[in-house]
């Protein structure tokens, strides 16, 4: 009985074996012949015909989307001027930048490399314009440039002092405002500085007055207005023995009947300020 019963044990297991094998050898059967079946000539679940449906589907769905975007993209951009934006609601006034021009201690002097078209020798090239004039040229494919000569700037153009009043310790401070698309300031639009101290800080302008000729405007854009420069103000600090090693602030604001200089929401719109310390 002993003998018997081991032997059905054996046949068990080397039943329960042959199983095992065979079920492994059906996966990978199956697995070929998902990847591809001999038999009905599919791949991946699916015959060529099948494939050949799909991909043509999806070919002219694509391309239709395609289609539609290339459309709509070409109507958008039939209603767009190359020349003037769309929509300039945000940009009705301008901002100010200015330039610490220094050629000894100073890296910022590379902001006066940027500025190498305002070299006289340059601006001769461009035309002369009516002041106190605009200069209108609607009908013109290519506006020409009114000339900006830098040594309009005189003691702060750094030709009779390269260092720009820092060696003696009254430095030039250049600013200009950003570009506005047919921006026309009415009036005699200026720049005007003050300092945040209880007593005034005496300053020079250049050109005289901090003015902003109006022969310089409108701006046409990049496009139509390729080589235009906008006008300078510089503005000299007149600082004295007893200002040095004083951090001396002031604010700068550019003055037109229709320019803005004051906007909750925006603190810096039409003005700009900078921060001067001149160590003995």
């Amino acid at each position: 009985m002993t003998q018997s019963t081991g032997g059905n044990k054996d046949k068990k297991q080397g039943e329960e074996t042959r199983t095992g094998k065979e079920k492994k050898e059906e996966k990978k059967e199956s697995c070929r012949d998902f990847i591809y079946n001999p038999r009905t000539g599919e791949f991946l679940g699916r015959t060529a015909s099948s494939w050949g449906l799909i991909l043509l589907f999806y070919f002219v769905f694509y391309g239709f989307l395609a289609g539609m975007f290339s459309l709509t993209m070409w109507v958008m951009l039939q209603t767009l001027d190359e020349n003037v934006p769309r929509h300039q609601d945000r940009v009705s006034s301008p901002g100010e930048v200015t330039f610490y021009l220094h050629s000894v201690c100073c890296r910022i002097i590379q902001h006066l490399k940027q500025h190498r078209n305002y070299n006289d020798s340059i601006q001769e090239q461009n035309d002369l314009c009516l002041v106190g004039e605009y200069t209108e040229q609607d009908a013109e494919p290519i506006k020409k440039v009114c000339q900006f000569k830098r040594s309009t700037l005189r003691q702060c153009s750094g030709l009779p002092d390269t260092s720009f009043g820092y060696e003696e310790g009254k430095p030039c401070i250049i600013i200009k405002m950003n570009r506005v698309i047919g921006l026309k300031p009415e009036g005699d639009p200026y720049i005007n500085c003050t300092a945040k101290r209880d007593t005034p800080l005496q300053m020079q302008y250049f050109p005289p007055d901090g003015r902003l000729d109006k022969m310089f405007f409108p701006y046409y854009g990049k496009k139509a207005h390729p080589d235009y420069v906008q006008p300078l103000v510089a503005v000299k600090l007149l600082l004295r023995k007893e200002d040095y090693n004083i951090e001396q602030t002031v604010e700068c604001k550019v003055e037109g009947s229709n320019l803005r200089n004051s906007d909750d929401r925006d603190k810096y719109l039409g003005r700009v300020t900078f921060r001067v310390r001149v160590s003995e």
